[in-house]
């Protein structure tokens, strides 16, 4: 925002943004914990309601959620969180694949190591007892995948590959929720990245071909357990609800 907008900028406007902010995040936190489920339907007034806001820092946070993929929103019963589509997701991966392989071979072809590519090593070229251990990995492995292909220095390449990142993300975070894909993880990026320093680009482009490929079938497993036992817990919250003597008094 240039200096004259921000002057302009109306005070009140200002506070709605960072409302609709705090919405979008909350939501998609939501989203992402199976507090809000695949298919589950809910309307505006709900989201208001529920944090006490008023309509309009709840659509905006929720138009912004449509554009990332992770809501729908229906004529007359209101908004919808996506519901999984595994085929897409798939799609996605493979898209991954050959956005990946792409810029390994520009990286290869490289006579210097770029830096971008350099802080990789820096993270993940370390002894086990420096290694991050728990979710927190996701965003590591997402700036992992996201900075190699920066690194490969095709900006349409790189957009193409945060928007499809995003897309996935809702899933592909499960796979750091279980310690053996953290340490495979850590395995398989310094083998890539040893592959790509010695220029050896069919042999990275198989690495991680291949990373990709397990990361993929392991999160669709993971995710249908995690699926299944937000359901059970739902309902089983559900006839809780239903039995109360309270609710019928």
């Amino acid at each position: 925002m240039s200096p004259a907008n921000f002057l302009n900028k109306n005070p009140k406007n200002l506070r709605r943004e960072n409302l609709a902010d705090k919405i979008h995040s909350k939501i998609k936190e939501m989203i992402f914990n199976f507090e809000l489920l695949p298919g589950d339907f809910f309307s505006e007034a709900d989201i208001a309601e529920r944090f006490q806001a008023s309509r309009t820092p709840v659509r905006e946070a929720l138009y912004r959620l449509r554009r990332e993929h992770y809501v729908e929103v229906h004529f007359r019963s209101g908004w919808q969180v996506k519901p999984f589509d595994f085929k897409v997701f798939e799609e996605l991966y493979d898209v991954r694949i050959l956005l990946e392989a792409a810029a390994i071979e520009r990286l290869c072809g490289m006579t210097s190591t770029p830096e971008p590519l350099q802080e990789l090593q820096g993270f993940w070229l370390v002894e086990e007892s420096r290694r991050v251990t728990d979710i927190r990995l996701s965003d590591k492995d997402r700036e992992f995948h996201s900075q190699l292909v920066a690194a490969a220095g095709n900006r349409e390449m790189h957009r193409i590959h945060q928007d499809i990142s995003e897309r996935i993300h809702i899933i592909r975070r499960l796979d750091f929720t279980k310690e053996y894909r953290i340490e495979a993880t850590y395995n398989e990026h310094a083998a890539i990245l040893d592959a790509i320093g010695h220029h050896r680009e069919d042999h990275a482009k198989r690495l991680m071909a291949a990373h990709i490929a397990v990361s993929r079938d392991e999160v669709r497993k993971i995710t249908i357990h995690m699926l299944q036992e937000a359901r059970a817990r739902h309902l089983d919250a559900s006839n809780d609800d239903s039995n109360d003597p309270s609710e019928t008094s």
